[in-house]
């Protein structure tokens, strides 16, 4: 194993003011935009559980994870479906609300570089930001967002099934 990986198949995922880079094989599925479900006392970034292949999954706002105000739905939004490796999430998948359709790229050395003009704190969703070409997409945490997701979903009242 001394190859080392000389390109990593990503996508930029649109939010409102910035994109995500997260490498390809951590999406499941990118989905049509969807209401979801309603959770109460769920936070502002919490938006409810949609409906994705016989599962009910949490969906979040990324910008509301990270303070701000979760953008409304347009009809560019779309869902992006992520793997749930951290075994937090029952269902073992989390969505967040893309505004757009994700781009698909290449992502190499010769293409990244560290950008340290903005500092995360530690509870954020956000591991780091990164030059690309001529934008700085950010890199998230998903294993911090599942934790963020797990954490208010064990707080939430059982919903009356009977």
């Amino acid at each position: 194993m001394s190859e080392r990986i000389a390109e990593v198949y990503s996508l930029l995922i649109p939010l409102a003011d910035a994109r995500l880079l997260v490498p390809r094989a951590c999406v499941a599925e990118v989905i049509g935009f969807q209401t979801p479900a309603p959770m109460e006392s769920a936070p502002p970034w919490y938006l409810g559980l949609v409906n994705w292949s016989a599962r009910m999954l949490p969906l979040v706002s990324f910008e509301g994870t990270c303070g701000a105000m979760a953008p409304p739905a347009s009809g560019r939004s779309r869902i992006v479906v992520f793997h749930a490796l951290g075994g937090r999430v029952e269902c073992g998948y989390i969505a967040i609300v893309s505004q757009g359709f994700p781009q698909l790229v290449r992502v190499s050395n010769d293409v990244v570089r560290p950008d340290n003009s903005r500092s995360f704190s530690e509870r954020s969703p956000v591991l780091c930001q990164v030059r690309m070409l001529n934008e700085t997409p950010l890199i998230p945490d998903l294993e911090r967002l599942e934790l963020m997701i797990a954490e208010e979903t064990s707080v939430m009242p059982e919903r009356d099934t009977g």
